[in-house]
């Protein structure tokens, strides 16, 4: 009843070609098209009104597997208005198609998606492009088959598992029951809270995003900023510490007495210039107050 595929850490996108334009989209409905003119080609070789929906990612585009290079290089994609030739050849990007929404101009998003994927497929023989790469479904006979192969999620540089039952139609927004993201327990660590600012919306009052910090010998060297994660109590608890501890201001930046220690759970570590301990952690996020430890553990 269900297809399972590798969930990609790349950036989400539609590419898109209608009366001989074509264009790229991200979830964040940022038009990207310029950003990736290697997949321009690519989209030319689509039929007037197709809508396929993938994963862009920096990967060799002549490699017969998909291996992804490190996300900080598609940060860096996204982050320049103008690519220079160098930048286009350390960071290439391809486009990993898994799902189709429209075609021959109809929109087909009601169809199951073993429909759409059906004709997917036969959309990607007729592409010659290098850049062009199907999600190929995973074959498995059981789900304790296929805990073993989400437990090489790491080896094949990928988050885990998508799960869509066969029988889905495409939903806009972030609809549960028909497709299941079974992604890989993340990497953890224990940080020191050093630094505290407010936080957005309703939590505009609290204390609520924090900078972590690691111990370099006696110094404490920040290396991560994570503001999510903890209930509701959680942060009126540390926020009253904050509030009690401040020791300098900068703005809206407090120092915070270094005692509380908190597990940090993230998704990769690259090198990064704008932490002082030179590493950036991938997509932060608390996971717990460790009142069980001190700095000094």
């Amino acid at each position: 009843d269900w297809i399972a595929e590798w969930k990609w850490d790349g950036i989400r996108g539609q590419c898109i070609k209608s009366n001989e334009q074509h264009f790229i989209w991200s979830r964040g409905e940022e038009l990207i098209t310029e950003q990736f003119p290697e997949l321009h080609e690519m989209m030319q070789q689509f039929p007037n009104g197709t809508v396929v929906d993938g994963e862009i990612l920096c990967a060799n585009p002549t490699s017969n597997t998909i291996e992804p290079l490190p996300f900080a290089l598609l940060q860096k994609r996204i982050a320049r208005k103008r690519l220079n030739n160098q930048i286009l050849q350390e960071a290439p990007a391809i486009f990993v198609a898994y799902d189709l929404l429209e075609w021959n101009q109809e929109d087909i998003r009601q169809q199951p998606i073993i429909e759409r994927q059906r004709i997917l497929a036969e959309l990607s023989t007729t592409i010659t492009s290098s850049h062009f790469k199907r999600s190929l479904p995973i074959l498995f006979e059981n789900w304790d088959q296929l805990e073993n192969i989400r437990n090489q999620s790491r080896e094949n540089a990928t988050e885990g598992l998508m799960l869509k039952r066969k029988t889905s139609t495409y939903q806009s927004g972030r609809k549960k029951g028909d497709w299941w993201k079974w992604k890989v327990d993340p990497f953890t660590i224990d940080g020191v809270l050093i630094y505290a600012q407010k936080g957005h919306g309703r939590r505009s009052n609290l204390y609520t995003d924090y900078t972590f910090a690691v111990k370099d010998g006696d110094r404490l060297i920040s290396f991560t900023k994570a503001y999510s994660g903890l209930t509701d109590a959680e942060f009126k608890e540390v926020d009253a510490f904050v509030k009690k501890n401040a020791l300098e201001k900068f703005g809206p930046v407090r120092t915070v007495k270094p005692e509380l220690v908190f597990e940090i759970a993230f998704e990769g570590i690259s090198e990064s210039k704008r932490h002082k301990a030179g590493v950036a952690l991938r997509f932060p996020r608390m996971k717990r107050l460790r009142k069980d430890k001190s700095v000094e553990d």
